[in-house]
């Protein structure tokens, strides 16, 4: 058994990265033992959650002080999962320099004993797990041969996805995520009549203490890593603005794009996976905002071939993909992204060649987003990754190839300066804002649970990028 180890790359993937966090230009800035450390210290946060549950408030329908009196009485109905004396009270944060979100201490890693009877889940189920989540039939991976309903059990997570589903055990390498109360036996989870869905595990005493948010206040709260949400108070848009997000699936950001805008104007959001389309109106609909146009549709051919310009009114919408050029106020270009800065996630089973895919994907986008854009209109480009190849160098790619392109001041601005190593001026990374996923300090030491400080919200987050151009 493991208890968190580092993320698991493979080699040729963890060697990438570390080039990423060891290039010439930062060593000689900060010294090849810092950059080495820093390097190191990523791979074991990258295992563990991040200090808060960061929750976005609908204000479309209520303000943020009222979500957060519902929340507190909703949450007060959960049993935390709290044992030896420890502060467990789920009381939901107000943000300091966001008014729409609600921060939730992740208590944690907490001592838990070790029972006899144990299920392996997969690693994407066991990163839920460790966010709040129960064990849902389909991440569950292998089970004791005689488990039934009301049985106790410890659930582990495979590190290294090699659990055969339907296993009676494992003993390759996992990692402990808590213990629970099966709601399903293990012929109800194996069963040869196809998936099974709904609560498998009920966890009851989880190794971090976080809420479980599965049907909470779907109208009124979404949750949200903070940096998705402040992606879109950088973007900054307006009441009667036209706004397109060109990979909006499965709507976070799109639906708090439409929320600042008051509702009023155009939202036109885009994805190329109709099932994930379909999600996104659903989360418009719960959330009550209709100024939400979603089309199924590939946006790097978003951009029309000829120059005409349409006169549309806000009110009355916009016609559908592909448009004209010059059609969007402002433009946010969440791109396709390795990922690399998801937490927590203690296995990243990518190939080199997948990883390094994504960078002339994201240029082909940045190239219909310029086209897209109106003139003195702002495009935000941001990643949840880590590497300078797709942060960094795209940015410095994006200034030299459109000259009409300037990078612009980010309000708020919560995150660090960017990277080194990419040619960008040192006035230019002060722009940018980048989030290292930074474990709160001792978390991982000795076991014992620990309350996280509020100002670690900002700084123990997932690994984020965001820059804000203007088209001059």
């Amino acid at each position: 058994m493991l208890f968190f180890p580092p993320v698991a790359f493979k080699p040729d993937v963890r060697d990438h990265l570390r080039n990423t966090f060891t290039n010439e230009e930062l060593v000689s800035e900060v010294g090849e033992e810092v950059a080495e450390r820093e390097f190191e210290a990523l791979l074991s946060s990258l295992s563990h959650p991040p200090s808060f549950t960061c929750v976005r408030v609908n204000t479309h329908l209520a303000p943020r002080r009222h979500i957060q009196h519902t929340l507190q009485e909703e949450l007060t109905g959960q049993q935390p999962c709290g044992r030896h004396g420890e502060d467990v009270s789920l009381v939901p944060l107000p943000h300091p320099q966001l008014p729409d979100v609600l921060l939730l201490p992740i208590i944690g890693p907490r001592r838990v004993c070790v029972l006899a009877s144990e299920v392996l889940v997969g690693a994407q189920c066991g990163s839920a797990v460790l966010r709040g989540a129960h064990v849902f039939a389909p991440g569950m991976l292998s089970a004791p041969k005689t488990l039934q309903v009301g049985d106790v059990v410890s659930v582990f997570s495979d590190v290294e996805s090699r659990c055969t589903r339907g296993a009676k055990s494992f003993e390759g390498q996992k990692v402990f995520l808590g213990n629970g109360v099966c709601e399903m036996s293990r012929s109800d989870v194996f069963c040869s009549g196809g998936p099974l869905r709904g609560v498998a595990v009920r966890m009851t005493d989880r190794l971090y203490t976080t809420p479980c948010f599965d049907r909470v206040l779907p109208h009124l709260v979404f949750l949200q890593n903070l940096p998705s949400v402040l992606v879109s108070h950088v973007l900054g848009p307006r009441p009667g603005e036209c706004v397109l997000d060109m990979c909006a699936a499965p709507g976070g950001k799109t639906t708090h794009i439409a929320t600042l805008m008051g509702n009023k104007g155009v939202v036109v959001a885009l994805d190329k996976t109709r099932s994930k389309v379909e999600k996104l109106r659903e989360n418009a609909a719960n959330q009550q905002l209709d100024c939400i146009q979603a089309y199924c549709y590939n946006s790097i051919q978003a951009a029309a071939s000829n120059q005409a310009h349409k006169t549309q009114e806000s009110s009355g919408g916009v016609d559908g993909p592909p448009f004209p050029e010059e059609t969007f106020d402002r433009v946010l270009l969440d791109a396709p992204c390795s990922g690399l800065g998801q937490r927590p996630n203690m296995a990243v089973g990518a190939s080199l060649k997948e990883v390094c895919s994504y960078p002339p994907l994201q240029r082909k986008l940045l190239t219909t987003a310029v086209r897209l854009l109106k003139r003195g209109g702002v495009l935000v480009y941001s990643t949840c990754t880590v590497t300078l190849a797709e942060n960094e160098e795209q940015v410095a790619w994006a200034l030299r190839t459109f000259p009409s392109l300037k990078l612009q001041h980010q309000e708020p601005h919560l995150g660090e300066q960017g990277m080194l190593g990419s040619g960008l001026s040192h006035d230019q990374r002060l722009l940018l804002q980048r989030f290292h996923p930074r474990m709160k300090e001792g978390m991982a030491s000795d076991g014992h649970a620990s309350m996280p400080r509020l100002d670690e919200a900002n700084s123990d987050t997932i690994g984020f990028f965001i820059a804000k151009l203007i088209k001059s």
